[in-house]
Formats: C-alpha cells, sequence, structure tokens
C-alpha cells in the first residue's frame, strides 16, 4: 500500500525518485558546499601568501607581519608556509573545476528536468486584428444641447 509520497522500505520517498529528482537537489547541495570550502580556502591562502616573509625582507610581507610567523612556527617559517601554501592552492585549483563540471552538469540536466524558467505561449485571439493604419474617429459638428436654469 504505498502511493505517491510514500516512503519505501528503503527510505526513498517515492515521489522524488528517479534520475532528476533528487539528484539535482543533492547536487545543488554538494555544489553550495564546495562553494563555501572554496571561499573558505581562497581567504586561507590569501593570509598564507601575505603572511610569507619576502627574500629582500622589504615589501608586503614584512608590512603584513612577517616576523609574526617566524615567532609562531620557529625557524622553518619558511618551509612550513610554502609548504601549507603549495597545498592551499592545489586544494583551490581542485575544487574550482569540480564546481566548473558541476555546474555544467547542473545546467544541462535542470533543462532537461524542467528546472529551468518555464516558456510560456500565448494564445492568438480568434478576432482578426486591424493591420493597415489606424482611422480617426468622426468628430460629430452638432453643438452640445444647452440647459437654461
Amino acid at each position: 500500500m504505498q502511493g505517491p509520497g510514500r516512503v519505501s522500505r528503503h527510505g526513498v520517498d517515492k515521489g522524488r525518485e528517479g534520475l532528476l529528482g533528487s539528484t539535482l537537489l543533492d547536487m545543488s547541495i554538494i555544489l553550495g558546499i564546495c562553494t563555501f570550502v572554496l571561499i573558505l580556502t581562497s581567504v586561507i591562502l590569501i593570509l598564507l601568501v601575505l603572511a610569507q616573509k619576502a627574500k629582500s625582507d622589504g615589501g608586503m610581507g614584512a608590512a603584513m607581519g612577517g616576523g609574526v610567523a617566524e615567532a609562531t612556527f620557529g625557524a622553518d617559517t619558511g618551509n612550513v608556509l610554502s609548504k601549507a601554501t603549495i597545498n592551499a592552492s592545489i586544494v583551490f585549483f581542485v575544487l574550482s573545476f569540480a564546481l566548473y563540471l558541476g555546474r555544467i552538469y547542473e545546467g544541462k540536466h535542470a533543462s532537461a528536468g524542467g528546472g529551468a524558467l518555464p516558456s510560456i505561449s500565448v494564445p492568438v485571439s480568434a478576432t482578426k486584428t486591424q493591420t493597415g493604419p489606424a482611422t480617426p474617429a468622426k468628430v460629430s459638428t452638432t453643438p452640445a444641447p444647452t440647459t437654461k436654469p
């Protein structure tokens, strides 16, 4: 006795079952989470680059706290920050490419499944419309009746 909208014994909602039903919803949730992680990764990457000490001990690295990183990580500061920057940049590029492919997938399947904007067709009216130039209304030349009080 399972109808539409009922949950089957496997926990799948019968009303949302199928390739385009729950897959696109799950895909949009995953893409939203990946977008948040990408923004977080980009902020971390910016902070890692700014925390590194410049080779000439001048410039933006020193102005933004290049010496603070040395006190935090010890003598191996350059090594730790370089490895962290490389790892963060790899995560950034992999997430960017994955989001690119995910948005393409979502766009192609949304239009096939009705997720895109609907097209509205306007029915043609049965009355014949005038296609020529408009003719002016006839003006009456008779004066309006006057009333005396």
